[in-house]
């Protein structure tokens, strides 16, 4: 019988400190698995990312957590520096990452990656031209990769999300802005944030034996803003 349980699955979470972090870690627990969380930033060491996987041991499941708080830089003053410093912090650890782990997954013949994404890459937002691209990039490589890994029992996913609570977009000082709670009315069909549990738990379900039919797909969650 499948089960949306995770016990005893191995779990390599990582900026577990960050974003979704905390509410991942808490609700994966809950689930059976044995999270590993690693709260580094991955952007400037290239070897960072091995060393990690290989530090947790067996990885049943990794989940590719990544952040950076989005810089709001108009189209004309995007630098390099910019453009450089978002893409290491959140395109450049993935295939490091995939690529330690893959060679134990591959010897069992399975094993879930899943990202957690933005939705920023699925609807365009002015002056996040730096953060859109790169989050994009990562859906692009989930979607190719996947296909590579399906063959070989290994599944790759992605949630695309926004207007999710946590603290590195949404924190209590942003929620609390009646400015802000206009903007939910307005452009959320849900009239409020995800909460972190409620996405955290969809990320344990896609996780789990009982989605086990998922290849290369990416979610949206995000009140159906990205619907609008």
């Amino acid at each position: 019988m499948t089960t949306t349980r995770l016990d005893d699955k191995r779990v390599l979470l990582t900026q577990s400190n960050e974003f979704m972090g905390p509410a991942l870690r808490d609700v994966f627990e809950r689930s059976g698995a044995v999270v590993i969380a690693d709260d580094r930033a991955l952007a400037h060491d290239p070897a960072l990312p091995g060393a990690i996987v290989h530090g947790a041991g067996r990885v049943d499941v990794l989940l590719l957590h990544l952040a950076l708080p989005a810089p709001s830089t108009p189209a004309a003053e995007i630098d390099d520096a910019e453009w450089r410093n978002v893409f290491a912090h959140l395109v450049d650890p993935m295939p490091r990452l995939v690529a330690a782990v893959l060679p134990q997954m591959i010897e069992r013949g399975s094993g879930r990656i899943l990202l957690i994404g933005s939705a920023a890459a699925l609807r365009g937002q002015k002056r996040t031209g730096s953060y859109s691209a790169a989050r994009g990039a990562q859906l692009a490589y989930v979607q190719s990769v996947a296909l590579e890994l399906a063959p070989l029992g290994i599944q790759l996913n992605a949630i695309a999300q926004n207007f999710v609570a946590n603290p590195t977009y949404y924190g209590a000082e942003v929620q609390a802005n009646p400015r802000f709670q206009e903007r939910l009315k307005r452009e959320v069909p849900l009239g409020r944030l995800v909460s972190a549990e409620e996405d955290a738990l969809f990320a344990a379900y896609l996780c789990s034996d009982a989605a086990a039919c998922f290849i290369g797909q990416i979610f949206p969650v995000s009140g159906g803003w990205v619907n609008r």
